[in-house]
């Protein structure tokens, strides 16, 4: 008996190491962390706060630096300035409210934060100056000086409004495959409702005439969310969110875009010019290279501390992406995309984060638990990870349908919604089924599942605290499907770190088998393995990292494990297949 209950010790130890990066604040949103419905307002003649400058974005950027002075009487560690937007943030914007009578006298939590004391010498002089990098959201700004940490916050000053030039100007494109293989999805944000100005894309191969093609516009409001915080502190308006389909390209020709808005005046308001190159027809044998990971949330380039000891290496997943983004032809993001866990103002912070891979390749979706999740949403786990969003940010703010399959070139991914019943019976496994029975694998050799979740297989510490390593049931209902249909590879996230298997099934290592494939390091906290290595684990890796599949023929197709800190290889697989078995 001394062997199981020293594999329970182990676990227990692990368990609890596991679960401690919950009390030093790993997993825990840093904006959850304000009790803003808390805070008082006690404005202090003694105290001041003021930024700079006034106008932002004069030349029609869409990022700025602020430089925020401030000062306070008596100084200590639990002062901090939060960033508002819109500027004006007092009791008249609560819902229902007209600015009087009991409630709360601040309604929505801010976008970010700093602690003044992150100035050097503030303690000893009450006077110090910050830096935020503010980007185009739609709204003015506005600088709140506190008191009391954030606990317990107190408003002591507040600064004058700030603004970008054209704060509605049209930003953040995001290109991701259509209906099609051949049409290409252009999807961006801006302040302009339909009815105000005109939205379009003006598109065209390089060197010819570009033409225009027009533009659907979405919005939604709190009623379209399902908890909190997103309908209450998280909530701050969306804006409009514009598509435009873009069709009948032709194979890897290089195509010019920009996005605009034409105004009743007959001025139109530019975004910035972008070209991508259109995607191989099914089965055409090129070069083709594909980046997938999972779990990487955003960070703040300014310091702010609003994601600190959460998404750890966010910057350097997407610093590494961009660096090899001319070696790259289309990006999979499988799961917990933003971790605004209903805090809004953080879709807009990540789809500029990531504008610039998003703007020049497709970035195709797979839903997370950080999406979709909330108890009596329809969600098949009855976690509330999503804050409240229930999908809605996710599906509008990108071109992402809940599961879908899409082809490009040699490949076909069939991505499945982990967060929705996948079980045999249910009408995600019937698409799941068609998906890979359909593919023709003589033009489209390279078979590849994706979910978020791992229902293949992992040895992240809970999944092998719960016996099944993996998502229970998960196996059993699909593992069938992706030996009879020959599945090259399955990629996961969920669980943060890197991890592969041999060619697998049933447990144990086959010479023809699905290798699945963890890719799960994108930028959130990092996660622990169980301390025995299952005898189907090859490669374990506790740290950040992306992963990327490389083809240029039938025959052999290449993947490769790269650390987001150097962009190195660290695991790499072929496979290979006999031309007369494709």
């Amino acid at each position: 008996m001394a062997a199981p209950r020293l594999l329970l010790l182990t676990l227990a130890l692990a368990l609890a190491t596991c679960w401690a990066g919950r009390a030093d604040g790993h997993g825990v949103h840093p904006l959850s962390r304000i009790a803003i419905h808390r805070a008082r307002v006690a404005l202090d003649a003694s105290s001041a706060v003021g930024a700079s400058p006034e106008l932002l974005g004069s030349r029609g950027e869409d990022t700025a630096w602020v430089t925020v002075e401030f000062s306070v009487p008596h100084a200590s560690d639990g002062d901090w300035i939060g960033v508002f937007s819109p500027a004006n943030f007092n009791a008249s914007t609560c819902p229902g409210s007209h600015g009087s009578g009991p409630g709360p006298v601040i309604c929505s939590a801010p976008i970010k934060f700093q602690f003044a004391n992150y100035s050097t010498g503030y303690a000893e002089s009450g006077k110090r100056t910050l830096k935020f990098l503010l980007i185009n959201q739609r709204q003015d700004f506005s600088f709140g000086l506190f008191t009391g940490g954030l606990s317990n916050p107190t408003l002591v000053a507040v600064s004058n409004k700030i603004a970008f030039a054209n704060p509605k100007a049209p930003v953040y494109p995001r290109l991701a495959l259509g209906k099609t293989w051949n049409e290409m999805t252009v999807t961006w944000t801006s302040g302009y409702d339909s009815n105000e100005a005109y939205p379009f894309v003006e598109w065209g191969m390089k060197g010819r005439r570009p033409g225009h093609e027009p533009a659907g516009t979405v919005t939604f409001g709190r009623d379209s969310l399902c908890g909190e915080p997103a309908r209450t502190v998280g909530w701050r308006d969306p804006g409009f969110i514009h598509s435009a389909f873009l069709k009948n390209l032709l194979p890897e020709k290089e195509y010019k875009y920009r996005i605009g808005h034409k105004l009743h005046n007959g001025k139109v308001i530019w975004g910035k010019s972008n070209s991508f190159t259109a995607p191989p027809c099914p089965g055409h044998k090129s070069l083709q290279r594909v980046v997938i990971f999972g779990d990487m949330g955003k960070a703040e380039r300014d310091g702010s501390n609003e994601y600190q000891n959460y998404q750890l290496a966010s910057l350097n997943t997407t610093d590494a992406l961009i660096k090899d983004l001319d070696n790259t032809d289309i990006v999979f993001h499988i799961g917990d995309i933003s971790y605004a866990n209903g805090y809004l103002s953080q879709w807009d912070q990540f789809t500029q984060q990531v504008e610039p891979i998003t703007s020049r390749v497709p970035y195709m979706l797979a839903s997370g638990n950080h999406e979709r999740d909330f108890p009596n949403s329809g969600s098949f786990y009855n976690g509330t990870d999503s804050g409240g969003e229930c999908g809605v940010l996710a599906e509008t703010m990108y071109y992402a349908p809940s599961w879908y399959s899409t082809d490009y070139g040699m490949f076909r991914f069939c991505v499945a919604d982990s967060e929705q019943d996948w079980r045999e019976g249910t009408e995600q496994y019937k698409f799941i089924e068609h998906c890979l029975a359909t593919v023709d694998r003589a033009k489209q050799p390279w078979l590849v599942f994706i979910a978020h979740r791992v229902l293949g297989y992992s040895s992240g510490f809970s999944y092998g605290y719960n016996g099944a390593f993996a998502e229970p049931m998960a196996r059993q209902s699909l593992e069938k499907l992706w030996r009879r249909h020959r599945v090259d590879v399955a990629f996961y996230g969920h669980v943060h770190q890197y991890e592969r298997t041999c060619p697998v099934y049933e447990e144990k290592c086959v010479k023809e088998g699905t290798v699945h494939v963890v890719v799960g390091g994108g930028g959130s906290h990092l996660t622990n393995f169980t301390t025995e290595v299952p005898p189907w684990s090859v490669y374990r890796d506790m740290d950040y990292g992306f992963g990327k599949l490389t083809a240029s023929d039938d025959t052999t197709l290449k993947f490769e494990y790269r650390r987001s800190s150097d962009g190195l290889v660290y695991d790499s697989f072929v496979v290979h297949k006999d031309k007369q078995n494709v």
